[in-house]
């Protein structure tokens, strides 16, 4: 379980009675803002018309979770996780999916070797999996059982290979980009390795002044490059102070309403209750915690407010809820259903 909080536990103030933080705190707040803008404004002069979608990203590295990037094949899905790489100083490594593709092919595998002795022992070879930023291309064009070598990983940021346990580098963040599942050559991702991304990220076609800035960028003699802003200690260090902001009762009551709210055997939604065959778990709301703190952090503000849980409930719960027969034969949507849930706590 990931804590909502390295504060000791006890009961959370009201917003007007939550404690000041301290001004060292304030300052690096401040601070840091001050970076990711810097960050910000450089990934926009490789990926345009994206804001939301960069903004989403960043949220999630900030908050420690993996996210999941679906859109259809030449939106920059690829281009935005290679500039994030590089602008958040991060060991980056690539992996295409593909049908053939093995559990070891990701993980990596023991090869036994024969010193000049002619004694024999094995070694193991690490796969791309270990890298601090591991980007997940099409990732659901892989079978599931190479789908599912992730879920390890994702969750408890190491492997298990020939009974031996192996810890991923730190930080460690998989960015998955998924195309649509009505394309050719699809599978769907298991419903436990979804639970296990932070954020899904819709990806969807710029607008046409930002594609005409990007037509103009990309096919001239000189073409924008992304430079390293933060390194990984950093990255690290902010992720540490996110869980630093304090979140007023309101915020608390706001993130478990909704969440709640989404189940069939808790909600008082008549829309709920009949369309949705199961919904969000207890890790949803940690996630939904997690990435209102880093929203706040991100925009410079000391403490998040019920905008923050609406802004990001999206995101953060439509990959976790999943419909009935009902609601496909009547045209209701995952965005249908969360649409109502935020007007129970906008």
């Amino acid at each position: 379980m990931i804590p909502a909080s390295n504060a000791s536990p006890g009961p959370l103030p009201d917003d007007d009675d939550a404690p000041p933080l301290t001004p060292k705190v304030v300052e690096e707040v401040e601070r840091l803002n001050t970076r990711l803008a810097e960050a910000r404004q450089v990934i926009g002069q490789i990926i345009f018309g994206q804001t939301k979608v960069i903004d989403e990203t960043i949220i999630t590295l900030l908050a420690g979770g993996h996210a999941l990037l679906i859109g259809l094949p030449g939106l920059a899905k690829t281009r935005l996780v290679q500039t994030l790489g590089v602008v958040f100083g991060l060991d980056a490594k690539r992996v295409q999916f593909t049908p053939d593709l093995m559990p070891a092919d990701i993980l990596g595998s023991e090869v036994l070797e024969e010193a000049e002795t002619g004694s024999r022992s094995f070694r193991f070879i690490k796969g791309p999996v270990f890298a601090q930023l591991l980007m997940a291309d099409e990732i659901n064009r892989a079978s599931p059982r190479t789908q599912s070598a992730l879920l390890q990983a994702m969750q408890e940021h190491k492997v298990s290979i020939a009974g031996q346990y192996h810890d991923l580098p730190a930080p460690f963040h998989v960015l998955a980009t998924q195309n649509p599942l009505e394309q050719e050559g699809t599978y769907p991702l298991p419903e436990a390795q979804l639970d296990r991304f932070l954020m899904q990220i819709d990806v969807g076609y710029p607008d046409i002044d930002s594609e005409r800035k990007m037509l103009l960028a990309t096919t001239g003699s000189h073409e924008a490059k992304p430079f390293p802003v933060f390194d990984a200690e950093e990255l690290m260090h902010a992720q540490r102070l996110v869980r630093r902001i304090p979140v007023g009762e309101s915020v608390v009551t706001a993130i478990l309403t909704l969440v709640r709210a989404g189940r069939p055997e808790d909600s008082t939604l008549d829309i709920v209750r009949r369309h949705v065959a199961w919904g969000p778990g207890p890790r949803a709301a940690q996630a939904l915690m997690l990435a209102v703190r880093a929203r706040t952090l991100m925009d410079g503000r000391l403490s998040p407010s019920i905008d923050d849980v609406v802004a990001l409930a999206v995101p953060v719960l439509q990959h976790r809820m999943a419909l009935g027969f009902a609601a496909r034969a009547e045209g209701i949507t995952v965005g249908d259903i969360l649409a109502k849930l935020c007007e129970v706590v906008g």
